[in-house]
């Protein structure tokens, strides 16, 4: 007995997906050329799309297309990832690309500059995390200058400013804030999306001691990042 036509349809886009023959962020016909190759209705290319997206191989994006999906980088909630290593590891060329940088007074209006205003000089560096060229996550970092004076010169050409951070200053203790947000105007533009778009919005404190080191704001595109839980004992790590 033949399988229904739209297990056929979500079969060979599986194949071709999982083989390779379909790379990641590849555009993927409409549906009306489906309908025709296949001799069927939209709402059996409809349900087999669905079947495909359900299962985390393609991206369906309203007014845009269908695409297929990229890898996702994957962290633990209760770490600090270094997000450059990660990308890497799922076999795809990382880029770190700076897009603001400077040494200035905190806002205490602000509170997350509030609580670093004990540090004195903040400095801010601004920037994008890319995976195969392709925009994942907007940062925007505050680091005490009293706590880490090299940070303000540190090159990051090569190592993007969480990964110099794990390198070169240890911390004690990190707080991660985890939220669904929509992507600003300012943040869209950088991420090549529309804005409003769904976003995963992680906030990190580090503190080495009693003193405060860093507070990051990383809004990670929701396809492209998820988070992963484990539990257990760790010693000290390094501030990110």
């Amino acid at each position: 007995m033949k399988p229904p036509l739209h297990e056929r349809i979500r079969s060979d886009f599986e194949t071709r997906i999982l083989s390779g023959e379909l790379e990641p962020g590849q555009r993927l016909p409409i549906e009306q050329e489906l309908m025709v190759a296949y001799d069927c209705s939209r709402m059996t290319v409809n349900k087999a799309f669905s079947a495909l997206a359900q299962a985390g191989l393609i991206d369906r994006r309203k007014r845009a297309g269908t695409f297929v999906a990229r890898p996702k980088v994957h962290s633990m909630v209760l770490d600090v990832p270094d997000l450059a290593e990660e990308v890497r590891g799922r076999g795809q060329a990382y880029a770190y690309r700076q897009l603001h940088r400077a040494l200035r007074a905190p806002e205490p209006e602000r509170a997350e500059e509030a609580m670093l205003a004990a540090c004195g000089e903040l400095v801010q560096v601004d920037g994008l995390h890319c995976a195969d060229a392709v925009p994942f996550a907007f940062e925007y970092r505050l680091v005490s200058a009293r706590a880490v004076p090299d940070f303000a010169r540190a090159d990051f050409a090569q190592d993007p400013p969480g990964t110099w951070l794990l390198q070169h200053v240890p911390w004690t203790e990190a707080e991660n804030r985890i939220s669904a947000v929509g992507a600003s105007a300012g943040e869209a533009a950088h991420l090549l999306v529309e804005p409003g778009t769904p976003c995963l919005c992680v906030e990190r404190s580090t503190w080495r001691g009693s003193e405060r080191i860093t507070y990051v704001r990383q809004v990670f595109l929701g396809e492209a990042y998820d988070l992963v839980a484990r539990f257990g004992s760790a010693g000290p790590g390094e501030a990110a």
